[in-house]
């Protein structure tokens, strides 16, 4: 393995240990709790919310991206998923303030807990990773822009999706009966 592969692994593995075990079980407590999820992400942040959101389907869960044709309204009982890494993201603070003007709860990701948009969600899980708000100047990672942050989502998801399939009483082989048939 080279130079490059040990350092970016080392940058996202740091921002994985810099979350709160905790923050991630009240998440999948509320991401198994909402009766409908809708999950959003700029970029590629979005990216990353459209394989969590495959995962949750996996999962029995009803989802979808917003944006997508088939997304429904959010109201009262729903979950407005979101990704904000650098903390303020104008459609991400938008979309958070539409789902909690309707009733809707929002569980946000970012490493800029202090940003205005924390403050229109009912719960914050934050991952201390380098994202495009901090990427310039002393101290900027390997990596470039937000791919510490993108590359910790992935894994963070993925834990969680274990966690949750424990949960929801899930089994791998009813995860797969719900993976597609059409590729």
């Amino acid at each position: 393995m080279t130079d490059l592969f040990r350092t970016a692994l080392a940058e996202t593995g740091a921002a994985l240990d810099g979350i709160a075990p905790d923050s991630i079980a009240a998440a999948c407590d509320r991401i198994a709790g909402d009766k409908a999820l809708v999950l959003y992400g700029c970029g590629r942040e979005g990216l990353m919310m459209r394989a969590l959101a495959m995962r949750l389907h996996h999962l029995g869960l009803h989802v979808a991206m917003q944006g997508d044709m088939a997304a429904p309204p959010v109201g009262p009982g729903d979950l407005l998923v979101v990704s904000a890494g650098p903390g303020e993201l104008a459609t991400v603070t938008a979309l958070m303030g539409v789902a909690r003007r309707d009733g809707a709860d929002v569980l946000l990701f970012t490493a800029e807990p202090q940003a205005k948009a924390a403050a229109l969600a009912n719960q914050t899980l934050v991952i201390p990773a380098q994202t495009m708000a901090r990427d310039q100047g002393a101290g900027a990672g390997v990596l470039p822009m937000g791919s510490v942050f993108e590359a910790a989502l992935f894994f963070l998801f993925e834990v969680m999706v274990l966690r949750l399939r424990d949960q929801l009483a899930q089994t791998p082989e009813a995860m797969r009966a719900r993976h597609t048939n059409l590729e």
